[in-house]
């Protein structure tokens, strides 16, 4: 019995015993016969996952029956892509018969809305739902579950017939991935707040990968890839970048960096329609941002930085202060809906930008050890 498997690159930890999930199979089977001792059920399985549970089920049944299967698809890697495809139909002789699914694994409900439109096409005489894993806490409760083998936590499982990738359905154990903690921050503050001070701090500290949009953009156009260019022709006719361009800029960059335990966004999202796009990007990866952080100082003690380093940069608008100011109003109407939308979800945080850098450090680490 392996104590953690590895699929892909990816190290799963064993989660159930076979001994414990066989006995939560008898146990739906007891159930099921307790109600239909006197009838002649027709079980659906649902491909691929439930094939074993579906075998040993019927090991465990002790009534005359049918048996019959559907094939969908939901999942891609770790997380279900929302589109639940039918990919074997289900067969016309289950009219006027009473049908029990018999499901691998219940999560979001969306198979299950999948298959009930299926039957209802079919004259059935009842039909009802039973499942091996059922992971309640995420279950949008929009059907009855009628049977089910044990309730699971929100953790992603393979073997016994689940997969990673089509690997791993044949482990007679349940494993569950073993993720790293992972942080993903979305870091804010004027020009001269020292974002980039402290993103270097954060890179440091926890391992993270700093994503500077601005420096995305530079590298894709200088290095002429497909959305560099793709990007220049928009920039080229004065116009906005639209924001899949830029979100596919970062997917890219997130990819290159899947192991990382984490990313620092910086210089996105600008919009509340930009953050939203994020979330579903990194929620399509099984990822969230988990803090966003906003460094506040005074405008006047930014000022006075942007212009010292302008010195030094000579960028020409960090030595004039009505293009500085005119920066400073142009961040707060951009950021003032961003922080209602992460403060909606429970996520936004303020320190205070002033002080000597090692206060500063002290300060985000604080927010950061705390998530």
């Amino acid at each position: 019995m392996e104590r953690s498997v590895s699929l892909l690159g990816r190290r799963f930890e064993r989660f159930l015993p076979e001994a414990e999930i066989l006995q939560a199979v008898q146990n739906i089977a007891d159930q099921i016969a307790r109600d239909y001792k006197d009838e002649v059920p027709v079980f659906v399985g649902v491909l691929n996952g439930a094939f074993m549970f579906v075998s040993d089920f019927l090991k465990c049944y002790p009534y005359p029956c049918e048996v019959t299967f559907v094939k969908l698809g939901s999942y891609k890697g770790l997380t279900s892509t929302g589109i639940v495809e039918t990919l074997l139909d289900l067969p016309d002789h289950v009219d006027g018969k009473h049908v029990i699914i018999l499901e691998d694994i219940v999560d979001t409900g969306r198979t299950l809305q999948e298959l009930v439109h299926m039957f209802s096409n079919k004259n059935v005489k009842d039909f009802r739902i039973a499942t091996l894993f059922y992971k309640s806490e995420v279950y949008n409760g929009e059907y009855q579950i009628d049977y089910f083998g044990m309730e699971i936590p929100d953790t992603f499982i393979v073997g016994y017939g689940l997969d990673y990738k089509e690997h791993g359905r044949n482990l007679r154990d349940v494993y569950h991935i073993n993720k790293p903690l992972m942080i993903n921050l979305v870091l804010f503050g004027k020009p001269g707040a020292g974002k980039g001070t402290q993103a270097a701090f954060l890179k440091e500290k926890y391992g993270l990968i700093h994503i500077s949009t601005g420096d995305v953009f530079r590298y894709n156009i200088k290095n002429d890839t497909p959305l560099g260019k793709l990007a220049k022709s928009y920039i080229d006719k004065g116009d906005l970048v639209p924001d899949e361009v830029t979100i596919k800029m970062l997917q890219d960059e997130v990819e290159k960096a899947s192991d990382a335990p984490g990313f620092i966004f910086d210089g996105f999202p600008r919009t509340t329609a930009q953050a939203d796009a994020l979330d579903q990007f990194l929620s399509s990866r099984d990822m969230q941002i988990d803090a966003t952080i906003a460094l506040e100082a005074d405008d006047e003690i930014l000022i006075q930085r942007l212009l010292e380093r302008g010195k030094v940069s000579g960028r020409s608008d960090d030595q004039d202060e009505s293009k500085i100011r005119n920066r400073f109003e142009e961040y707060n109407q951009k950021t003032a809906p961003l922080k209602s939308f992460y403060q909606d979800q429970g996520k936004f945080h303020s320190i205070n930008g002033v002080g000597e850098i090692h206060e500063i450090i002290d300060r985000l680490g604080r927010v950061i050890d705390g998530l």
